[in-house]
């Protein structure tokens, strides 16, 4: 799901160059975390079906691409919790996780693209 092309900044010490592995974890650890968002969602496209992801292969249900001017995508593949409206679920998540990778890399999140893979029940 990660590119090949890595965050970069330059600072007066030297350069810093962060994974995409890094911030896909990032993301999926803060995507988890907002309201309505069960966990991450891996999927199987050969058997049509997703899979809630364990707390650690979260970055799993993270696509993450950083362009050639160090703007960040981001892909989010998520299941929610049943009776939730999945838009105001997605409004915050993507407004959390954008603030919290920005916050976290020092770098801009240009686009952040959620995909609802399911439904769950939560007790």
């Amino acid at each position: 799901m990660n590119s090949a092309t890595s965050g970069m900044m330059n600072t007066n010490l030297g350069n810093v160059q962060i994974d995409n592995d890094v911030i896909a974890k990032y993301a999926g650890s803060s995507a988890v975390e907002c309201f309505g968002i069960v966990g991450m969602a891996a999927v199987n496209v050969k058997e049509g079906f997703a899979k809630l992801l364990k707390r650690e292969n979260i970055r799993h249900g993270v696509g993450v691409t950083v362009s050639s001017d160090n703007r960040i995508t981001i892909d989010l593949h998520v299941i929610v919790s049943y009776g939730v409206s999945i838009s105001a679920v997605t409004d915050n998540l993507i407004s959390n996780v954008k603030y919290k990778v920005e916050e976290f890399a020092g770098l801009s999140v240009e686009r952040i693209n959620v995909y609802v893979e399911g439904v769950r029940v939560i007790d």
